[in-house]
């Protein structure tokens, strides 16, 4: 397995592109409940092969990844060969993690107590392993706007 199997949750997210997903391999309702009641480890195996047909899809349309610290946000932007890093660091006696906290970096960025440093990197390794491991680590796809807004200001 390449990356992780899905949860029970996003298994039950989708389970029609699982459905379609057995389809392929000409595998019927209820051949699948065979399968699941007589030979799990050949269920086991299905899960996930389609764990991996999905997380490589995700992955490769992800662009843009945000981590959130109570004093540190860090964003970055996956290109096909690199991703470029923005990170925010506050010294100001907020939490990030907070509503009015996040309300205020947006506000007071300019702030003396707000420093960013920014830097780009190759992949060391194939692109969507790397990312998958920064969501395992608890970053989140995002939309980009936070990355293209800070990017904006340290130019």
């Amino acid at each position: 397995m390449k990356y992780r199997q899905l949860t029970k949750e996003q298994f039950e997210s989708l389970h029609e592109e699982f459905a379609k997903f057995l389809a392929t391999q000409k595998i019927d309702v209820n051949e699948w409940t065979a399968i699941k009641n007589n030979n799990p480890k050949l269920a086991e195996e299905e899960m996930n092969l389609f764990s991996d047909v999905v997380w490589e899809d995700v992955l490769n349309r992800t662009k843009f990844l945000e981590h959130f610290s109570p004093k540190t946000l860090n964003l970055f932007k996956c290109n096909d060969k690199e991703m470029k890093r923005i990170v925010v660091k506050v010294e100001k006696d907020i939490d990030l993690l907070t509503e009015n906290g996040y309300n205020w970096l947006l506000e007071y960025y300019k702030n003396k107590e707000v420093s960013f440093f920014h830097g780009t990197k190759m992949y060391i390794g194939e692109r969507n392993l790397e990312i998958f491991d920064l969501i395992e680590k608890g970053s989140t796809i995002s939309n980009g706007e936070l990355f293209t807004f800070f990017e904006k200001i340290i130019g």
